[in-house]
């Protein structure tokens, strides 16, 4: 049988409606790393108090619940057109990327949907990958932010030939300077109870928090979220460059090249390669798990507002 992949570029899913409130956000701040000091981030009644720009990537799974749900029930989705069915179990989260269109409020109140299609689809000898995109829109239908992730269904095959097609696509890394040390390093900790924090944002997988189910696909016992790292890193930057001034990042983007255990330490070096839009710069970084030696976080890209003197 013959499928022909590009119908589904371009596919609309039923829009998704979402929700979050103060204590969401709080919630996500510490599942990514935050500290007790972190007061802008965690403490409603800072002067400089708000949401991390990248909470919205928790919204696809989170939606509009306010209690912990089945992950099982979260997977699968609408079938797409021109494709084979596709196996929910042999599924990775390859990148993942956020735009901010506008500053998130702390609660949403009701009305909020993410608006979502298939922007990409690709076939090689390993699997099929699917590129989406959401976007996230207030009661009005005025944009705040677009997601951008791509999900590579491991063995699955359609025609067996190279197949390639996108319409849409996020801002992406340029490769990282080999003539010169980093602008920026960053280190943080992630603590043996980090899964267990950032679930609460939405992600209820038990592959985060059953050690058994964890060895029995191979990890060695239970692994972060991805997502969580993700977190970690974007947090780490904004404190960096834009002086913890969250409004100052608009892209940040990246892919998931290997896992991180809870309680491993976690390095962002990253380098300023040019100028971003609107009095931004552009930032390449890579993440390592100091704690495995690997690469986390590869092709990072970031739009971030320097502060006058950023902390090296």
């Amino acid at each position: 049988m013959s499928y022909d992949l590009g119908k589904a570029v371009g596919f609309k899913s039923k829009d998704q409606p979402v929700s979050w409130t103060r204590k969401d956000i709080i919630t996500y701040a510490v599942g990514v790393g935050a500290k007790h000091d972190d007061l802008s981030l965690v403490y409603e009644l800072d002067k400089s108090w708000g949401p991390l720009p990248t909470y919205p990537v928790v919204l696809g799974l989170k939606g509009d619940d306010e209690d912990v749900t089945l992950f099982a029930a979260k997977t699968g989705g609408e079938p797409l057109p021109g494709l084979p069915k596709l196996k929910s179990s042999k599924v990775v989260h390859a990148t993942q990327s956020i735009e901010v269109l506008k500053d998130l409020p702390v609660a949403s109140g009701s009305g909020w949907k993410l608006s979502r299609r298939v922007v990409g689809v690709h076939e090689n000898k390993s699997g099929i990958i699917i590129d989406n995109e959401a976007t996230l829109l207030d009661p009005h239908g005025v944009p705040y932010a677009k997601l951008y992730s791509s999900s590579f269904f491991l063995g699955s095959k359609a025609n067996g030939d190279k197949f390639s097609k996108a319409i849409a696509a996020p801002p992406q890394a340029k490769p990282l300077p080999k003539d010169r040390k980093p602008d920026w390093v960053v280190r943080d900790k992630t603590t043996p109870e980090q899964a267990l924090i950032y679930r609460l944002s939405g992600d209820y997988n038990p592959l985060h928090i059953d050690p058994e189910l964890g060895k029995a696909m191979g990890f060695g016992g239970v692994i972060l979220h991805g997502l969580s790292t993700y977190g970690f890193a974007a947090r780490g930057l904004i404190q960096v460059i834009a002086n913890g001034n969250s409004r100052a990042l608009t892209v940040f983007g990246a892919r998931f090249t290997s896992p991180v255990k809870p309680g491993d330490e976690l390095e962002t070096s990253a380098w300023e390669v040019g100028p971003g839009p609107n009095g931004t710069s552009e930032i390449t970084f890579i993440t390592k798990n100091l704690t495995s030696g690997k690469v986390a976080l590869g092709n990072g890209v970031a739009f971030i507002k320097k502060a006058e003197k950023s902390k090296l």
